[in-house]
């Protein structure tokens, strides 16, 4: 396997509801309270260098404005085009209010080096904050439950950012299909993707299926699992993806390492992973193996019945006074929790 630099031509694509391409998988840059913005930024442009043209960006991982240098080197490198670049960043919890949203994305924009974005978020559907680098016992006593006359005052702010010209698509992060269905019928402009987590044993069958049925593309996050994640996402019931049988046993069918496994699955699934390294044979393993020797009908099948239902990032410092635990932030019985 060459790593000098991965054609383009042989990298799968992803077609959004426009119809316009983008590509199968994308690079994310959420540090897990591990890794430097300097580490971070160096790796992003090790990764477009490489061949990446999908970065996954957000305020609250603050490291956009050192993201923002390497965007403005490798076009000045003539390494890629901006127009050849699919650059996603979020909007935090802190920052929903009115007028907030247009500010926060001004100042992404600002830190970025870029005149717009191509899809913008909104992180999660609550105004609930925590400090970066909290523990899961956090809990802001000014958190409430989802509230649709809140999300869409945020929403509306995000659809005028599309009218700006500041971004060109937009899209929702971390719902259930309860919230999904109170908010869209309300939707001016639609969301054009849904990030989510979606690994082998966090596979989510339904919301996956609702968000193609709702022409919204899903971007899977904590693809491997998320071995870097958080202390304070873990527990003692976590699976651990890449020891899954089934992955184990595809991966040493084709030779390859697990994580690759997990990768292929993910695009052939057909969601669009966004992993995360800041180790250069990691993250260009990662681009590499998805543009070829494909999974057979039968691997894909077994990974699918490795589903555990093993949600790894739970949200919990999102909760609110008087909730009973991390479950009431994913509308567990079909219903949104806590809203009138």
């Amino acid at each position: 396997m060459s790593y000098d630099k991965i054609d383009q031509g042989k990298i799968p694509k992803k077609t959004l509801s426009s119809g316009e391409k983008i590509p199968c998988i994308g690079m994310g840059t959420f540090g897990s309270d591990k890794y430097n913005a300097d580490q971070i930024a160096e790796a992003v442009y090790g990764a477009i260098k490489y061949g990446y043209r999908l970065i996954d960006c957000a305020a609250v991982y603050q490291n956009e404005d050192r993201i923002g240098e390497v965007f403005e080197r490798v076009i000045k490198e003539n390494i890629v085009k901006r127009e050849e670049l699919f650059v996603i960043s979020k909007v935090w919890n802190d920052m929903h209010g009115k007028g907030q949203v247009i500010a926060s994305c001004k100042k992404s924009l600002h830190d970025l080096r870029l005149d717009y974005l191509d899809l913008y978020l909104i992180h999660w559907p609550f105004r609930n904050y925590h400090a970066p680098g909290c523990d899961g016992n956090y809990r802001s006593p000014d958190a409430k439950p989802f509230s649709v006359d809140d999300y869409m005052e945020t929403w509306r702010q995000c659809e005028e950012l599309v009218e700006l010209g500041l971004v060109r698509y937009i899209g929702m992060s971390n719902m259930t299909i309860p919230k999904l269905e109170a908010v869209l019928p309300l939707c001016r402009i639609k969301p054009a993707a849904l990030e989510m987590e979606l690994h082998p044993s966090f596979q989510q069958p339904e919301l996956f299926d609702y968000a193609i049925a709702h022409n919204m593309l899903p971007i899977g996050y904590c693809p491997l699992g998320s071995p870097s994640r958080p202390e304070r996402d873990r527990t003692e019931d976590d699976v651990v993806d890449m020891e899954l049988p089934a992955v184990v046993k595809a991966a040493e069918a084709h030779g390859v390492h697990p994580a690759e496994i997990c990768l292929k699955w993910a695009v052939q699934r057909g969601q669009v992973p966004i992993p995360f390294s800041v180790k250069e044979h990691q993250y260009k393993s990662n681009l590499a193996c998805v543009t070829g020797d494909p999974l057979t009908e039968e691997e894909m099948e077994a990974i699918r019945r490795e589903d555990r239902n093993c949600r790894l990032i739970k949200g919990q410092v999102f909760l609110w006074e008087g909730a009973k635990g991390w479950e009431d932030l994913w509308d567990m019985d079909g219903k949104i929790t806590g809203w009138d």
